[in-house]
């Protein structure tokens, strides 16, 4: 029996996507619930899955078409896939051939079986499936089995740095040629540069700096780091210390909490703070909501979630919807010192940047600390200049005496 392929429907923000991956080709058997195609919106992938056994029949919108909420893509003949007829033995022949297909490259490859997401991911980043343990069913390696191993092998310097000089294809170019590659922009790229170009020429937009002594608060995750793992199961980071002292800054000065709304100021009564995340697709903002009634561990697990769906591509609509403020992390790339863009309609952004040691003067001595530049950029139209100083010194202060976040002094 024949059924239609449909685009998931759009939230209302979204008007329409584009269809990403084909994951199965036609007569290509598939199971319940394998995943058959992606299709990118401005903001999410979305994932379509099989309704039930059988094979796909025919794919009426390929890669790279643009669909509209709802609309049907492609066809699915549900049921066993050797039943009678001419189609169905061409639909057993072609899946018969695939799985054969499949086999012979599971075999090379170390008997490893990998989901279509995981293998595209494991020729991404050079990584031999026979090195990565598989937890799904029947030792079925997983999309995150991949990353997993990939984020494991760069955290330990190992097989990623052996494996980095064959993930540059070597290509072989006349004397005086000089190459180029043409691919459009994602859709969710095109969104981020619509975005930010937007900023830059609707908003007064002004950066001001200050910097941070981060020893108390390295003393303090070193000293109640063990204690705070074994309670709560996870680590002790920078960014919930800063989410706390934002929130508390947010509260003495309203108007960076703020969002301009046409000609109307919208001060908003909660901190719901965005962190963004970098992912291969772009950047993301995923919204930690109501940070004042959080406790730190309660910060980390969310951002720990959310950079796990992030990288995964789960991320909903929902949580990248709202924000009052957002924090920006370029230090984990390296950044000394950056100008953060605002994420309208949101009327400040604050930028951390990388921790390193330099000479300061310290109750008239010159001593090492370990300090960090702190950007904000702010909409000067609804923040004035003493607002946006003051909002940072209040940053500064929370996190040089992290005292003072408890105590609200």
């Amino acid at each position: 029996m024949s059924t239609e392929i449909k685009a998931p429907v759009f939230p209302e923000s979204v008007a329409e996507g584009t269809v990403a991956t084909w994951h199965k080709q036609p007569g290509e058997a598939c199971s319940r619930d394998d995943l058959i195609v992606d299709i990118e919106t401005d903001k999410v992938v979305l994932e379509v899955v099989a309704p039930a056994d059988g094979v796909i029949e025919e794919i009426l919108k390929g890669e790279g078409d643009t669909v509209e909420s709802g609309e049907v893509i492609g066809k699915f003949k549900a049921g066993a896939v050797g039943d009678s007829g001419s189609s169905d033995s061409k639909a057993s022949s072609a899946a018969s051939e695939k799985d054969e297909a499949k086999t012979e490259q599971s075999q090379d490859s170390g008997d490893a079986i990998l989901s279509p997401a995981a293998r595209k991911l494991a020729d991404e980043n050079n990584v031999d499936p026979a090195t990565v343990k598989g937890t799904g069913k029947d030792g079925r390696v997983t999309k995150e089995d991949v990353q997993n191993h990939v984020d494991t092998s760069k955290a330990s310097g190992g097989s990623a740095k052996a494996a980095a000089p064959s993930a540059v294809p070597e290509v072989n170019v006349a004397a005086g040629e000089r190459p180029e590659k043409r691919v459009p922009m994602t859709r969710l790229r095109a969104s981020i540069a619509k975005r930010l170009v937007n900023a830059q020429q609707t908003a007064a937009m002004l950066t001001t700096f200050n910097e941070v002594d981060m020893g108390p608060i390295m003393e303090l995750r070193k000293a109640y780091q063990d204690s705070f793992v074994k309670r709560h199961d996870i680590k002790l980071g920078f960014m919930s210390f800063f989410a706390k002292a934002a929130t508390e800054a947010l509260k003495r000065f309203p108007a960076v909490n703020a969002s301009i709304d046409g000609n109307d100021m919208v001060y908003h009564g909660y901190q719901d703070i965005g962190v963004a995340v970098s992912t291969e697709r772009g950047l993301v903002v995923p919204v930690v909501r109501d940070v004042d009634a959080l406790g730190l561990a309660d910060i980390e697990k969310k951002i720990v979630e959310y950079g796990t769906k992030a990288k995964d591509g789960k991320l909903a609509i929902e949580d990248m919807t709202g924000g009052t403020f957002t924090i920006t992390n370029g230090g984990i790339f390296g950044s000394l010192l950056s100008t953060p863009i605002l994420n309208p309609p949101q009327t400040a952004i604050l930028g951390m940047h990388k921790i390193q040691e330099r000479p300061m003067a310290v109750n008239g001595k010159v001593k090492i600390r370990p300090m960090m530049y702190l950007a904000l950029s702010y909409d000067h139209r609804m923040v004035d200049g003493k607002e946006a100083v003051q909002f940072l010194v209040a940053i500064k202060d929370m996190l040089e005496d992290p005292a003072r976040i408890l105590l609200d002094v």
